[in-house]
């Protein structure tokens, strides 16, 4: 068959069976938004290090279980750039962590 009777033959069945070819367009309900889900997982990211290097060395060691030379490294690379120090934990311990952090002297970010 070419295309211009498969297009005919289109606007016979369009015609015997009244529908319509063309594709379903989906159509949004307006009144019904879905519940937004809180988030149970969170990642605590390094954003600077502060004066007391030494104190976020040794929060980094207490909070990642990481030993001292990648705990250092970790330390010296967010003074680069923000650095992730751990992820998916839950929204108190992330609060506990970051309260950690501030106090050693360094600041931090819950995502």
């Amino acid at each position: 068959m070419s295309i211009v009777e498969l297009a005919e033959l289109v606007k016979v069945l369009e015609n015997k069976f009244g529908v319509s070819a063309a594709a379903p367009v989906a159509v949004a309900q307006a009144g019904s938004a879905a519940p937004i889900e809180e988030k149970t997982s969170f990642n605590i990211e390094l954003k600077e290090v502060g004066a007391q290097k030494i104190e976020v060395i040794k929060v980094v060691r207490d909070v990642t279980a990481k030993g001292l030379k990648e705990s250092k490294d970790l330390v010296d690379a967010a003074a680069a750039g923000p650095q992730m120090v751990k992820e998916g934990v839950k929204k108190d311990e992330a609060e506990a962590i970051k309260k950690k952090f501030e106090t050693a002297g360094a600041k931090v970010e819950i995502k």
